[in-house]
């Protein structure tokens, strides 16, 4: 394996919902043993991008390279054999909530391996340890905190051992002290797994103390992409708009429509009644 090599690129990627065009020549090269971000505001289509490198999602138009190979031109055992390899924290969590933590861990190494269940039991309680919750092998998804939860399903993620690991918002409704814990945790299973992490989030601060490398997608298309520091002295508008917080800028508030006077208007023309 060249690890100078990037483990994911897309070129040229192009998605649309409808007649709504979600990406629109979107260039991005994950590096290998890294933590990269995807970053932007709310409907730039980042959990899109997740489910377009896991083969959720067909491209219209545009490649998927992941370890050298199509993914969209992959058959379906090969597909499967790449999604082994790759970990998902959903953001949600996404545990099933009639199984105990324990079972949680364990069902993609009971699903997807014949281990017999001792060596599960010792691997399920690795993972646990990693995350510190050993402790909680018993407890019920209803009976954790949130924080809990997430740490839950980020050891359910690496039960297999993944080359990489997708994480979908993993910052959201944690506290303070629960997204250090996760922050921590990513960072850290990171480099001692030797994992490529890509995260998706919006949470700036959090999410650019650990990565490596930033993209930030606005309006269909990368705006910026570089290392947390290099983004920080950038002047290009849509970043500093999504960096500062703005309401309003290139990236507008308001969702596309026709003029608001106008749809008032021809409503109202609508709605009268013709006298006979």
């Amino acid at each position: 394996m060249d690890m100078t090599e990037p483990l994911i690129i897309t070129e040229g990627l192009q998605f649309k919902r409808g007649d709504r065009m979600i990406f629109d020549g979107v260039d991005l090269e994950i590096p290998r043993g890294k933590i990269t971000a995807i970053m932007g505001p709310s409907g730039s289509g980042k959990t899109t991008l997740l489910k377009i490198i896991g083969g959720e999602l067909k491209p219209w138009k545009g490649e998927v390279i992941v370890e050298g190979k199509n993914v969209h031109r992959l058959k379906r055992r090969e597909l499967l054999n790449l999604r082994q390899k790759m970990g998902i924290l959903f953001q949600s969590g996404a545990l099933f909530t009639d199984l105990s933590v324990f079972d949680n861990v364990a069902f993609p190494l009971r699903e997807h391996t014949r281990l017999p269940e001792i060596l599960i039991r010792d691997l399920v309680l690795m993972k646990l340890e990693a995350v510190g919750l050993r402790g909680a092998r018993d407890l019920m998804p209803r009976e954790l905190s949130g924080g809990m939860a997430r740490r839950v399903a980020l050891a359910r993620a690496i039960a297999l051992d993944p080359q990489f690991v997708l994480y979908d918002e993993p910052f959201t409704g944690q506290d303070p002290i629960s997204m250090g814990v996760l922050i921590k945790l990513i960072r850290l299973l990171n480099e001692t797994l030797g994992l490529t992490s890509i995260i998706v989030s919006h949470d700036v601060l959090e999410t650019a103390s650990i990565a490596h490398k930033i993209y930030v997608l606005a309006e269909g298309k990368v705006v910026s992409g570089g290392s947390p520091e290099a983004l920080q002295k950038s002047t290009s508008p849509e970043l500093q708009q999504f960096l500062k917080g703005m309401p309003d800028g290139p990236v507008p508030f308001h969702y596309p429509a026709r003029p608001f006077v106008e749809e008032l208007m021809l409503d109202t023309q609508r709605s009268v009644i013709p006298m006979f």
